[in-house]
């Protein structure tokens, strides 16, 4: 809001998106603030707000995808999709599309969508890469899963970046570890180990400084598809870099999802 944005927040149902606007409202300084719920792990609830947002706004200046969780158990959701990659990957890149289907996203427009540290206990096999997790069903490891969402999430990010129209960009930010209970919420190991992980842990307006930064510079920040952390590009993990598997992943994701895949720009 010091940017000089009004914010859209979206919360998982109607008394935390209530909650949230008072919260923010107290702090707006004359922007318009509005709080919509929507369970991002059902694809329905992902089409409703993408119809809401086109109900209450104007174009989408920046679009941070933010919503996130560490399931501890194997569990699908009602679309048959493992919940850990439905809310962390698939939500995020079906929301992004829907808003770039209905020309809702600025011309300038920047999507951020958060990333995580556990990128690196990512595993994927690049054969036949699972964009819906559901090959994790007997050999489910919470640290794993969830670090394979976000690995994928980060490469369809890349793999987007070289399909949005001139003058939008797409960013992969990793704020690091944040005190806000993530971990302890998470049951499983993440909750076990969160009284260490706490010890390090940023406050919630340190960790916010990279996405603020990808969203608010003046010059778009470089590289377009890139992973920021702590203010600055980083080398992804080595899957991100291969174009042909970004490829694969970007389109077999599309297709779970029943989007449009994007075709890059130089064979448009």
């Amino acid at each position: 809001m010091a940017a000089g944005f009004d914010i859209v927040a979206v919360t998982r149902d109607a008394p935390s998106a209530a909650a949230t606007r008072h919260a923010l409202a107290a702090d707006a300084h004359g922007r318009t603030v509005h709080a919509l719920p929507a369970d991002l792990v059902d694809r329905d609830d992902v089409r409703t707000l993408a119809g809401r947002l086109r109900d209450t706004v104007g174009p989408v200046d920046v679009l941070i995808n933010n919503a996130g969780a560490a399931f501890p158990r194997f569990s699908q959701t009602a679309d048959g999709i493992e919940r850990t990659h439905a809310l962390n990957h698939l939500a995020p890149f079906h929301l992004t599309h829907l808003l770039l289907a209905e020309d809702r996203l600025a011309p300038d427009a920047r999507i951020i969508n958060i990333s995580s540290d556990l990128v690196s206990r990512g595993r994927l096999d690049v054969d036949d890469p699972d964009v819906t997790g559901n090959s994790w069903r007997d050999r489910f490891s919470q640290l794993t899963v969830y670090g394979t969402a976000k690995l994928i999430s980060l490469m369809t990010t890349a793999a987007l970046a070289a399909r949005l129209p001139a003058g939008m960009n797409a960013y992969s930010a990793n704020p690091g570890v944040i005190k806000t209970g993530f971990n302890a919420k998470a049951g499983g190991l993440l909750k076990a180990v969160s009284s260490v992980s706490g010890l390090f842990a940023q406050t919630p307006q340190k960790a916010a400084h990279t996405p603020v930064l990808l969203a608010t510079a003046t010059v778009a920040p470089t590289p377009n598809g890139g992973l920021f952390t702590k203010g600055a590009s980083v080398t992804p993990p080595k899957p991100a870099l291969d174009p042909d598997l970004t490829t694969l992943v970007y389109e077999r994701t599309a297709r779970a999802i029943g989007v449009d895949a994007l075709l890059p720009r130089q064979r448009r």
